[in-house]
């Protein structure tokens, strides 16, 4: 009797024992993505410490990428994406370059993108001059320095990335830009997103800073979808600016058909909306970036 109690006992006690360590397996695995064998090993490293066997994982995790992003440094990256968001009188546009397309698209990339996005946003959130249109372009070394919000570089980030996703990364370029006063800013992707969000990813991206007295929500979406389609070099002053001969060829905002509806030049449709732009950035994936248009206007870090 004493015998079989014992053994049924040893036996209730290991069910218990697998039953604690499933949950705590799911629990790690839930809330930090990484793989059950992972996962499994964290816990076993730090006695089952759910915090403990989190902050391993993440240390595993930066040692592996960092020895991934050495060994993948020189690898080209001609993919990617472009990246905007727009919150209030703020926005940001970046350019996150991969090798292939395949991961351009690849939801762990995305992920990377938001960092990178998010802590862009905050350092537009520091342009404090008096201008209605602040605008700041930071080059590769810079954003790699600049603060994700769990106080990681975004070069830690890319070195996690690199050794999640296999493949080089490299951050190329943002512009960050901020509106005061009566202006608003709008942002946009091409391909548009299905979804819209405060974020959108695309291959083309921009913004647009307007100002008016008519809504206009509807005609600064649309005017970010005709800057990214007709790829315009400034807004134009119609006192200083001749529009040109060739209208296939017009490189001033004003004067361009409007994408929409090509009856009407841009020009018209601002006079009858009542609105006036007062800046824009475009940004295209794998564009040449000598002599590019954006650092004549603004301020240039890195």
């Amino acid at each position: 009797m004493i015998s079989s109690r014992i053994v049924r006992f040893v036996h209730t006690s290991s069910l218990l024992w697998q039953s604690s360590n499933k949950s705590l397996l799911a629990k790690l695995r839930k809330k930090t993505g990484y793989t059950f064998a992972n996962c499994k090993k964290a816990l076993e490293e730090n006695s089952n410490d759910l915090e403990k066997a989190e902050v391993w994982l993440k240390e595993q995790a930066q040692q592996h990428g960092w020895a991934q992003a050495a060994k993948l440094q020189g690898r080209t990256t001609t993919q990617g994406l472009i990246a905007v968001i727009v919150e209030n009188n703020h926005g940001a546009l970046v350019e996150i370059n991969c090798e292939t397309d395949f991961v351009a698209r690849n939801k762990k990339f995305h992920g990377f993108a938001e960092t990178v996005l998010s802590a862009t946003l905050q350092h537009a959130m520091t342009l404090n001059g008096n201008d209605e249109v602040e605008k700041s372009l930071l080059h590769t070394e810079s954003l790699k320095t600049l603060p994700a919000k769990d106080g990681k570089s975004l070069l830690d980030h890319s070195a996690l990335t690199i050794g999640s996703i296999g493949e080089n990364v490299t951050l190329r370029r943002a512009l960050c830009m901020r509106v005061q006063g009566d202006a608003m800013l709008f942002g946009g992707t091409h391909p548009a997103p299905m979804n819209p969000i405060p974020m959108s990813f695309g291959r083309y991206g921009a913004l647009i800073a307007v100002k008016g007295n008519e809504d206009k929500k509807i005609l600064g979406t649309q005017l970010c979808q005709h800057i990214i389609g007709m790829n315009p070099i400034k807004v134009g002053d119609a006192t200083k600016d001749q529009p040109s001969m060739d209208t296939d060829n017009e490189t001033c905002l004003i004067y361009q058909e409007f994408l929409l509806d090509p009856s009407l030049l841009v020009q018209q449709v601002l006079l009858d909306s009542q609105v006036d732009v007062l800046d824009f950035a475009r940004f295209e994936m794998g564009e040449e970036l000598n002599g590019d248009k954006i650092l004549d206007s603004v301020e240039v870090c890195g």
